[in-house]
Order: C-alpha cells, then sequence, then structure tokens
C-alpha cells in the first residue's frame, strides 16, 4: 500500500507539474483544455467551472463502462490542481523558441509518466484515464488506440469551438498514447493496475459492477 500511495501522489504532483510546463512552454494547450477553452467561449462559465463540469459528465461516462472511482480519483482533483498553481509559480516564462520547444516535449513525457503511476497505484484514475481504462476493457482495443481516440476527438470538438491549437497540441494528441503504451511494461507486475496477474471478467450474470482496476491483465495485454 506505501508503493501504491507513494506512485499515486507521485503521479498526480508530476501530472499537475507537466501541465504547468506545457503552459509554460505557450506552444498549444493539450487536447481536452482545448476543448475546455472552446467551451468557454460560448458558455458564461469560467475556465475552472467548465473543467469541473467536464470532469462530472465524464463520470458519469463511467457509469455503462462500469467504472468506479476510488481514492485516486478524490486525490486528482485536489492534488493536480495544487501542482499546477506551484509549477506556474516557480517556472519562469521562457523566451527563446527551442527552449519552449523542448519544454513542450518534457511535458508531453512527464505527463505519460505520471500517468502510468497514478494509474498503476490502482487506487483509481483521474476521471478522463478512468474513462480510457474502461473503454480499453470493454472494446479490447490497445491503450495507445483509445487514448489517440480520446484525444483527437476532444481536440477536435475543442478546435471547432474556437479553442486554441499549437504544436504542442498536435505533439502531445499524437504522442501520449503511444508513449503510455512504452511505459506500462516498466511498472507491471510492480504496481497492480498494470498486473500481469490474470483475473476472471465478471459475466452479465454476476449481477454486481465490476470494481474499479478490474481486469488490469486484459489492460496489460492489450498494451
Amino acid at each position: 500500500m506505501i508503493r501504491r500511495l507513494t506512485a499515486l501522489f507521485a503521479g498526480l504532483w508530476l501530472y499537475g507539474f507537466s501541465m504547468a510546463v506545457m503552459i509554460r512552454a505557450a506552444v498549444g494547450l493539450d487536447p481536452w483544455d482545448v476543448f475546455h477553452q472552446g467551451v468557454t467561449r460560448h458558455v458564461p462559465m469560467s475556465f475552472g467551472t467548465v473543467t469541473a463540469l467536464t470532469g462530472v459528465v465524464v463520470l458519469l461516462a463511467w457509469i455503462p463502462l462500469r467504472q468506479w472511482p476510488g481514492v485516486g480519483t478524490v486525490s486528482n482533483v485536489v492534488l493536480v490542481g495544487v501542482s499546477v498553481d506551484v509549477g506556474l509559480l516557480i517556472l519562469p516564462e521562457w523566451e527563446s523558441m527551442p527552449v519552449r520547444l523542448g519544454a513542450m516535449v518534457v511535458a508531453v513525457v512527464l505527463n505519460a509518466v505520471a500517468s502510468v503511476l497514478y494509474i498503476g497505484a490502482g487506487l483509481g484514475p483521474g476521471p478522463r484515464d478512468g474513462l480510457m481504462t474502461g473503454l480499453v476493457r470493454r472494446t479490447g482495443w490497445s491503450i495507445r488506440l483509445v487514448r489517440t481516440v480520446l484525444e483527437v476527438s476532444v481536440l477536435t470538438i475543442g478546435w471547432l469551438l474556437g479553442g486554441s491549437v499549437g504544436v504542442g497540441t498536435l505533439v502531445y494528441a499524437v504522442a501520449i498514447g503511444p508513449l503510455i503504451q512504452l511505459m506500462v511494461p516498466l511498472v507491471a507486475g510492480r504496481l497492480p493496475g498494470f498486473d500481469t496477474t490474470p483475473t476472471r471478467r465478471p459475466t452479465d450474470t454476476d449481477g454486481a459492477p465490476e470494481p474499479m482496476g478490474g481486469d488490469n491483465a486484459e489492460i496489460r495485454s492489450r498494451a
């Protein structure tokens, strides 16, 4: 449990920090934030309110996927926001374009590492990553394919709504799925969220929803 909690909180903190690096790089928001910004152009709500409401809607999408939130899901809401604020406080604003592009690449890689850590902890992913893992189990698709389809779809909708898109946005959208898939073997067998031990899939006749973090062997195999 100590290992799992360490992976969870380290992953969430790193996730928020990677977002701060992406913002300071100023070469494009990640797809979900493009979507959030696009929505704010059409409704009288702040960016933070739209982000929170989007999270609630995504959590509702967990219901047909039989996903359930955990301590990691709640921690995601609190810790990521704090980490972003701290990151923006300590990170400078870079003027050099090569430095900004390098920071963008670092941010995407850090985001993938963070995602693998806190999902791997098996204590409940954030709303958006929970949607990813749920779809992986239910569709039989790979992590790479599901994550890429989600990111590109959200990006497209956000852009059509007027959200800001840059080279960083496109790099994130196409690279985050393959990067997560590449890093899964590094934690498989060490963290239960990507365990290699086979588990039984509940049948529809079991009558009980599948617990959060189940079918990890399937997620691992489809990576």
